[in-house]
């Protein structure tokens, strides 16, 4: 009753209003009392102590090295593997079939290779007269719009027929070097042709907009730039399936092609050289897929590397690390290579029975070398010894000056080593020394009328296109891969789609199932927190063992009494358990408060089990996650197996119901401002880097444990496809998961068509800035048709559950928004 309303007799009833006015009073004193309570509980929570693995004595740093230790040892096994598969080997037919098998896996590792272009559009753009050559420089297509830069030097007068040498640079150098002129003018004086292309993202073609020192306001490695952005092409060519070695070995193919329709070039005389530093790796991989080669000349790859100390061990054949390992810029470090056995001596050695120069920079132990000796084996079997040869250099790369034979590409004390053994296998005369360098201005092959006429793509729109083009969708915002195991239009349901998505995220992912009966667990209660009753809590400390590591995790479980068997909530950040205890701690206050448990794990390399703080590009987790890949195993996906053995364990605790679950993923990095510079060269005002992995990890969770009930992610990408949108990657390596272009998007669709409801904040760019655009109904949704449910491009599911914000909530708000699904 309001003070206006009256009893009976027409009186204002003062009691009644009276009633109302202490009811009022005492409900502002109750919520001011809850919301002091959630106060305080939350200051527990911020000082809650985090740790939950035990210190090992004599080794501070235990837990820190297990996940690297493993990986070592996993890498270990496959050089074991492999050895043992090599000394089954005793004739040709099974040497042949090995071969096959490592290839075709190769092949299909590396990319998706499109072929050669009916027209490869060559163009001359100006020529050099030289003595006794001509230097064409020139364009042509490798893909569409995908332009390769080159020297091509003819020898001038033209013989009736000649050789055709191609030069793939070291990643040090574009095409205009000094010794990569001098190899083209040398040799095309001895009647070759000799084609050196830019490296992809190289010289010319490079990824980037800092050419010159005058490209940028402060001082910056201009001539370290070409190399240091592989690392971001690497990322984006990995995301779409492809590989920077695999668009490297294609561009090398298609350089054969070109060569070919020059009518002195004979087609039995084809030589293709790997530089020092990383152009032999490529052209191994080329020669070993294209039978055309002839000859390959393969520097620093398939045994012993420059870093290697001689001497080698007695025991070598059984101890050298054959696989390698990975780091941010090796071609190497291939993904899946350790998985399917297509190590660098397998590659080697399918080039036989066609010539190969076995080369070295440096000294070389020719006698303990266990890879020379499997290839000279090879080469037997095939009855060819004569096709191998090697060659070396002296000192080593520790050593400066004349005491070693440094070189950027091949230098003079390697060619002389060459010479003889392609004047042996080809008929090419032993050459003169001569050298007449131009100017690198003069070697430019791409001309303003060229760039204004063709509209070359640079680099990350290449891979776009590439994505598109192979999924056969026109526009960027769709890619059929993650349903490529079934046609779309065979799907009939959602249920089904989502059977389908889980199978392709999780070969992507290399598998997601685990073993229970594998893992064990250690747990110990640590005490209360929460001084009132309503608002108390039980804080749980478990290790679970899996898989060679540890997976710890806390607890939070709301008072029992008032709460018997509640939801539980997993709350999943790269910073960890500890962030969220500092950074959320409202957020879980009011979790436990509305009677939700609260699970914070650290997944392998995060919170207590972190390897470094860095998470760069030269950084140990970078480097962990390359030869994750080489492994076949995704880091996203093993820190997923993570979580579903801590899912798993929450659904046997009794005092917990885990088949409700909640999943919060958050970032704590921090964000690049509008004034913070991003689009900078590399190793000068360095951007923040993005913390994306949470928000992808959620939603993978939520795919693959049917007891998710609700979704909340925090500075997430709005879409994987956003590492496409520059040559700029703000973000760690472990991110990417091969072939998952715009999969994760896909995941969220579907998710929400089958009524999982999702809430997505703060998501943020390629650039790691704010990205205010939403994941819309223009990107994916799915339509009926003929009863069959197909991913499609325009319109939404009625059932869709997506929410956006540009905003983050506060952490109360999001544990409210959680609560409210949970109750629907």
């Amino acid at each position: 009753m309001s003070a206006s309303e009256t009893n009976g007799a027409g009186e204002t009833d003062d009691r009644d209003f009276g009633a109302v006015h202490k009811a009022a009073m005492l409900c502002v004193v109750l919520l001011a009392t809850c919301a002091t309570v959630a106060a305080d509980l939350a200051q527990e929570i911020r000082g809650l102590d985090p740790v939950v693995l035990k210190p090992v004595a004599d080794d501070a740093q235990h837990y820190e090295n297990l996940w690297p230790a493993r990986i070592n040892e996993q890498l270990k096994e496959v050089n074991q593997r492999s050895t043992h598969d090599w000394r089954a080997i005793d004739n040709l037919a099974k040497w042949e079939a090995y071969r096959a098998a490592k290839i075709q896996a190769m092949r299909s590792a590396l990319a998706k290779f499109p072929g050669a272009p009916a027209d490869l559009k060559a163009q001359t753009t100006r020529t050099i007269q030289g003595d006794g050559f001509v230097i064409e420089c020139l364009v042509f297509e490798s893909r569409p719009r995908f332009l390769v830069t080159a020297n091509l030097y003819v020898p001038d007068p033209l013989p009736a027929s000649s050789p055709g040498i191609i030069i793939h640079p070291s990643h040090h150098n574009p095409k205009t070097q000094g010794e990569l002129q001098d190899m083209g003018m040398i040799w095309a004086r001895a009647g070759c042709h000799v084609l050196v292309m830019d490296q992809v993202g190289h010289g010319e073609r490079r990824a980037h907009p800092f050419a010159t020192a005058a490209d940028y306001e402060k001082p910056f490695q201009a001539g370290r730039q070409d190399y240091w952005f592989r690392h971001n092409t690497g990322m984006q060519l990995s995301l779409i399936g492809d590989s920077l070695i695999g668009w490297q070995a294609h561009d090398l193919m298609r350089g054969v092609d070109l060569l070919l329709t020059r009518k002195p070039v004979d087609p039995k005389r084809i030589i293709m050289m790997g530089s020092v530093a990383g152009g032999g790796d490529p052209v191994a991989v080329a020669a070993a897929l294209d039978e055309r080669i002839a000859c390959a000349v393969v520097f620093n790859f398939g045994g012993p590397q420059p870093e290697t100390r001689y001497p080698l061990p007695d025991d070598a054949a059984d101890t050298f690390n054959y696989a390698g390992s990975g780091s941010w810029e090796s071609t190497r470090n291939m993904a899946w290579s350790a998985r399917d056995g297509f190590l660098p001596w397998v590659i080697v050695g399918s080039i036989a029975p066609r010539r190969l120069v076995y080369a070295h920079e440096f000294a070389w132990d020719q006698e303990r070398d266990p890879v020379w000796k499997r290839l000279k084996q090879i080469y037997e079997w095939h009855g060819k010894p004569e096709h191998l040869s090697s060659v070396h250099g002296f000192g080593s790369v520790r050593e400066s000056g004349d005491k070693a034979s440094h070189c950027n590409n091949i230098g003079p004390v390697h060619r002389r080593q060459i010479d003889p053994a392609l004047k042996k296998w080809f008929d090419i005369p032993l050459p003169k020394e001569y050298r007449n360098r131009v100017s690198a201005a003069s070697l430019m092959a791409l001309t303003p009328e060229v760039i204004a006429e063709r509209k070359p793509l640079a680099l990350h729109e290449a891979a776009r296109a590439a994505a598109m083009e192979r999924s056969g969708q026109k526009d960027k915002t769709a890619d059929a891969t993650p349903t490529d195991a079934k046609p779309a239009d065979a799907i009939k349901d959602a249920d089904e789609l989502l059977a389908v998505l889980r199978k392709g995220w999780s070969d992507a992912l290399g598998g997601t199932t685990i073993d229970m009966s594998q893992v064990h667990s250690t747990s110990h209660d640590a005490g209360q927190i929460g001084k009132d009753t309503a608002q108390r809590a039980t804080v749980h400390r478990t290790m679970l063992r899996h898989d060679g590591l540890v997976v710890p995790y806390l607890l939070l479980l709301p008072d029992a009494n008032a709460h018997p068997k509640p939801a539980v909530a997993m709350l999943i950040a790269q910073h960890g358990k500890e962030a969220f205890l500092k950074e959320r701690s409202e957020g879980i206050a009011a979790l436990l408060a509305a009677g939700v448990a609260v699970c914070l794990p650290d997944v392998r390399g995060t919170g207590e089990t972190r390897v470094t703080q860095s998470r760069g590009r030269t950084s140990w987790d970078t480097s962990l996650s390359a030869s994750s890949l080489m492994l076949g195993q995704p880091v996203m996906g093993q820190r997923l197996r993570d979580l579903r053995v801590v899912a798993a364990h929450l659904r046997s605790r009794g005092e917990i119901d885990g088949s409700r679950l909640l999943v919060w993923g958050d970032s704590f990095a921090d964000i690049n401002g509008p004034q913070r510079p991003v689009r900078v060269p590399i190793g000068v005002d360095t951007p923040s880097v993005g913390e994306p992995s949470a928000a992808l990890l959620a939603t993978l969770l939520a795919l693959f444990e049917d007891s998710t009930k609700a979704i909340y992610v925090r500075g997430g990408l709005r879409s994987n496809d956003a590492l496409l949108d520059s040559p700029f990657v703000h973000h760690p390596h472990d991110l990417v998961v091969p072939g998952t272009h715009r999969a994760d998007m896909l995941a969220a669709f579907v998710l929400a068509a089958t009524g999982t409801p999702q809430r997505v904040e703060a998501m943020v760019n390629g650039l790691n800035q704010p990205d205010g655009t939403k994941m819309t109904e223009s990107d994916f949704s799915f339509e009926t048709e003929e009863g069959r449910l197909t991913a499609r491009i325009g319109g939404t599911p009625s059932d869709a559950a997506i929410e956006f914000s540009s905003k983050a909530s506060t952490a109360a708000e999001v544990a409210a928004w959680l609560v409210k699904q949970l109750k629907k």
